[in-house]
């Protein structure tokens, strides 16, 4: 079997004897080389395991070589061809550039020149995995339910996928509405255990005299009113997560017991006798300083210290960057959907507010204040005077001043107000939708890709539009 570090590649070539020599060319590098003569074995081949790269002949028996190419560009994007092609078929080879391949080889050649091309396609492979995990890690807007591109969530997001594999448990902190269950649910669906139940308690919720039934379940005749057996939120999440949202409201007596299931692993119901093994994993929350609780008296020191394993803080919404605009697109989208309203974006004095706003209610807040605007009104671009109060009167007061246009969601508002229509009607979608696409065209001096990128969509949708509205005479 090949080592570790053995590269798997595919040669494609009906030649036989010329097949030998290439084989012990790239043998000599200690690649491992399998060999097919057809298209079609090589994509049976591709069906078994995708190779770190190919070498494909042009000139196949049964197939066209460019068809063979589509076929690894769309099942294994990531796979190099490197394609082999006569003197007289440098234009062939072109075309395998321009539909994928990494490069090409006339033939006659030598090992020296299939090796070195070999190893340069195999490295843009390796750099194409970097660029994914730096884009993964560092430059993601979103992460799960989480929605956020700024330093600090980035952070957030790095820190779940680290501890999500252990069974350590993670204490989260932040202000009320930064989504702290969010991050618990985050964590359990990164985890090993996301096929087991996620269960959540607010302990703040649920009255304190009935919080004991709610964790560890109570048998019948407990006490008024357990007219049957029921299983508390613990046994419910057997083999999962169970996450105690608002911890430090949780009464000292229920402390205790919680303590003790954590240290021996076992619940016993109210009025029960029998204690029962439960796996689970802790995540818990609070919007207080829980070692502020701890010295005050009212949360014990060592439940803190047993549950405070690994600590994750969500940043408020005033310090997340521009996250504001971000997470406020997301919902406008969304809500516009749900009431069957038009808006497809903010006008760039709005976005200002957002930005310049404190957001003492967080994320939970600027939902709410999305949904308002969507109920209430309509139209094509929010406008500052569709705002709620108090953030209307910031504008009003002239306290806010739009930024200067930076990053990608700046550009994103640039391109729907210009020439927004005043006042805003109701029109055909597709027209409206015609309208932002040229205008995203204009933008980017109709370059496809870039005015894709501003709008989110992919360059293909553009495409098809454009050939749709011709064709329709709509153009």
């Amino acid at each position: 079997m090949a080592g570790a570090e053995t590269k798997n590649i595919l040669l494609i070539e009906d030649t036989v004897p010329l097949a030998r020599v290439y084989v012990e060319y790239m043998r000599a590098e200690s690649y491992h080389v399998s060999h097919v003569e057809t298209g079609r074995a090589a994509l049976e081949a591709l069906s078994q395991e995708v190779p770190d790269a190919v070498v494909l002949d042009l000139k196949l028996p049964d197939m066209d070589g460019l068809d063979v190419l589509r076929h690894f560009r769309e099942r294994a994007p990531d796979t190099s061809v490197v394609v082999i092609t006569a003197h007289g078929s440098v234009n062939s080879a072109v075309d395998a550039m321009r539909q994928g391949a990494f490069d090409f080889i006339v033939k006659p050649f030598n090992a020296a020149r299939l090796n070195v091309t070999l190893r340069n396609a195999l490295e843009r492979k390796k750099l194409a995995r970097i660029v994914e995990v730096y884009r993964k890690n560092l430059d993601r807007d979103r992460f799960y339910d989480f929605i956020g591109a700024g330093s600090e969530m980035q952070a957030v997001y790095r820190t779940i996928e680290s501890v999500a594999a252990s069974k350590a448990s993670v204490f989260i902190t932040g202000e009320s509405g930064t989504g702290k269950e969010l991050a618990a649910d985050a964590i359990h669906r990164a985890s090993p255990r996301r096929g087991r139940p996620f269960i959540a308690l607010n302990c703040a919720a649920i009255p304190k005299d009935l919080l004991e039934s709610e964790i560890f379940g109570h048998v019948k005749g407990a006490f008024t009113g357990a007219t049957a057996d029921r299983a508390g939120a613990a046994m419910s999440a057997d083999g999962g997560t169970l996450f105690l949202d608002e911890l430090c409201e949780m009464p000292l007596d229920v402390q205790v017991k919680l303590l003790r299931f954590i240290q021996t692993g076992t619940v016993q119901a109210v009025g029960g006798s029998k204690a029962e093994r439960v796996d689970v994993r802790f995540v818990c929350a609070t919007n207080r300083d829980p070692l502020a609780e701890v010295e005050a008296g009212r949360f014990r020191e060592d439940l803190y210290y047993r549950l405070h394993v690994v600590p994750l803080h969500l940043p408020a919404l005033r310090d997340r960057e521009d996250d504001a605009v971000l997470i406020a697109r997301h919902f406008l989208k969304d809500y516009s959907a749900e009431e069957g309203r038009g808006f497809t974006g903010f006008l760039p004095e709005v976005e200002a507010v957002f930005r310049a706003y404190d957001w003492p209610g967080n994320v939970r807040q600027l939902q709410n204040v999305v949904r308002n605007i969507v109920v209430l009104h309509d139209g094509l671009l929010v406008e500052p005077g569709m705002l709620p109060e108090p953030l209307k009167s910031r504008v009003t007061e002239g306290a806010v001043l739009p930024p200067a246009v930076s990053r990608r969601e700046a550009v994103n508002a640039t391109v729907l107000a210009v020439d927004a229509p005043q006042p805003v009607t109701v029109r055909p979608l597709w027209l409206v939708e015609k309208e932002l696409i040229q205008l995203a065209l204009r933008q980017c001096g109709d370059d496809v890709p870039k005015a894709a990128a501003l709008l989110e969509i992919s360059p293909s949708t553009i495409y098809r539009k454009l050939q749709q509205w011709k064709a329709e005479g709509r153009r």
